[in-house]
């Protein structure tokens, strides 16, 4: 629908894409309309036009397919995971061990990707668990995407289809006959005489899912992305030794990286263990970096995380986001002194916490005060706005305002005492009005609403910023009621 652009047709019409399967024409992929319709995959062609009236036939493009879930595996390990791999004909597998903890936990993880993804019009299903297996049956055959933890792995996948153990049609198809329809009950039978009857796959799958057993995948490369890698002739799993090890890698990535003029904006440090599986550590800097001491510190600050097992046998380390770097800077100053460089300690923070939990405060164009305020990145450049000058600002604003009993005299006198939080304040001093006009391109409701906004200072020294919804005299304006919206320090 993408590519047709303008030509595409409408949401609401059914449309199939066909191609050959042995030696018939059938159904390979189909919009929610037409599956409504009573059209599904695998059914043949002529007998989806037999069923639905103007169905739009088109011939699908497997190849095409293939590349876009390439691109889109590249995507997800740019932004969200340092294991990504492509899982056909339709499915993603991102391993979250290394990565989820930046962006706020399972979660916050789930419902990011779930969004970017409906962004881009790609409907999505998604369930995280701690094997493979089980996270792919519950996206294909859950109810609703799901996060499932090992106590309750076992019960969550006991009732899905013994299809979703990615078994073959013929191995499905027999088991049904047996009688044997969901994934607790094949685990309940007995395993010699299904290994007899059926070979060794339904067990492996079995021990797949429950996490008996371990998967290894391939991962997806990107080639333009800037890697360096080491492979030893014996394991290694002391943490002396991955950290070291962390360093000489460190310097062979900054020196390809300054062969083409770039820093690190994202690096991935992946340890290969022998017993195939793959432990990993993201971590990401304000700014381009070059720097292999920088690089080795953050990488190291998180060593500890990983778990050798039996032994390492290959390093490989990827700056998954590069951005161009230039050294150059300005002439040095005899009178001002150099501005502290804070990008070492940004990094470090960030990488501790979760995504969005390190920011700094900007303001922006807006008069009203919870509009007046901005989150940007801890390194970010100047935004080109500055603070109000006339009136100061509290150094804590409540979100949202909290409504407060004042006694005032009107239009604009500030209030005698107010009553917060079931204390009652008697107001020693005031400044005010300040009078803030709504933003009627925001809201329309704000044509005509005012705030009248008081700075008190109570009899025990503290000092509070009020508000007055409306202008003391025309009702239009507000109802007139007091808000506390912010604290001086």
């Amino acid at each position: 629908m993408r590519s047709l652009g303008a030509s595409a047709p409408s949401p609401d019409a059914p449309l199939v894409l066909v191609g050959s399967t042995g030696s018939k024409r059938a159904i390979l992929g189909l919009n929610a309309t037409a599956l409504e319709q009573g059209a599904m995959p695998g059914m043949a062609v002529a007998k989806a036009q037999a069923l639905i009236a103007g169905l739009d036939v088109r011939e699908a493009d497997p190849a095409g397919d293939d590349a876009a879930l390439e691109r889109l595996a590249i995507w997800a390990l740019r932004r969200y995971s340092p294991m990504v791999a492509a899982d056909p004909p339709d499915g993603l597998r991102l391993d979250m061990a290394g990565a989820a903890h930046l962006l706020g936990g399972e979660p916050a993880f789930l419902d990011d990707l779930a969004r970017r993804l409906a962004e881009g019009g790609i409907a999505a299903r998604i369930a995280i668990a701690p094997t493979y297996g089980a996270a792919h049956a519950l996206a294909r055959y859950a109810a609703s995407p799901s996060i499932v933890d090992p106590a309750t792995l076992e019960a969550s996948i006991a009732p899905l289809p013994v299809a979703a153990l990615r078994l073959d049609t013929a191995t499905v198809a027999a088991l049904r006959r047996l009688g044997v329809d969901s994934i607790g009950e094949l685990a309940a039978l007995p395993r010699a005489p299904l290994a007899l009857r059926f070979g060794p796959e339904v067990s492996r799958r079995l021990d797949q899912a429950f996490g008996r057993a371990a998967e290894p995948f391939e991962l997806v490369e990107a080639p333009e992305l800037v890697r360096v890698r080491r492979a030893f002739a014996e394991p290694i799993a002391a943490p002396e030794t991955l950290a070291r090890y962390t360093g000489k890698l460190a310097g062979q990535l900054c020196e390809a990286l300054e062969a083409r003029g770039l820093g690190a904006r994202r690096l991935d440090l992946l340890f290969h263990r022998v017993d195939n599986r793959i432990e990993a550590i993201r971590a990401g800097t304000a700014k381009p970096l070059r720097d292999a001491g920088r690089m080795t510190r953050l990488l190291c600050d998180r060593i500890e995380t990983i778990a050798p097992g039996y032994g390492i046998e290959l390093m490989v380390l990827t700056a998954t986001i590069a951005e161009p770097l230039d050294y150059r800077t300005g002439l040095s100053s005899l009178i001002d002194p150099a501005a502290p460089d804070l990008t070492d300690l940004v990094d470090t923070l960030a990488n501790r916490m979760a995504h969005g939990r390190l920011y700094r405060c900007a303001p922006t164009q807006s008069e009203v005060p919870e509009r007046g305020v901005c989150r940007v990145e801890a390194m970010a450049p100047p935004v080109g706005v500055t603070w109000p000058a006339d009136w100061p600002r509290p150094s804590r604003l409540l979100d949202p305002p909290a409504p407060v009993e004042a006694m005032a005299l009107l239009p604009d006198h500030p209030p005698a005492s107010f009553t917060w939080a079931g204390v009652r304040r008697r107001v020693r001093r005031a400044d005010g009005p300040e009078r803030i006009f709504g933003e009627w391109w925001v809201r329309d409701g704000e044509l005509a609403a005012v705030r009248d906004y008081f700075q008190v200072e109570d009899e025990a020294g503290e000092r509070f910023w009020l508000f007055r919804r409306g202008d003391g005299e025309d009702p239009g304006t507000g109802d007139h009621r007091w808000y506390l919206h912010g604290i001086f320090a």
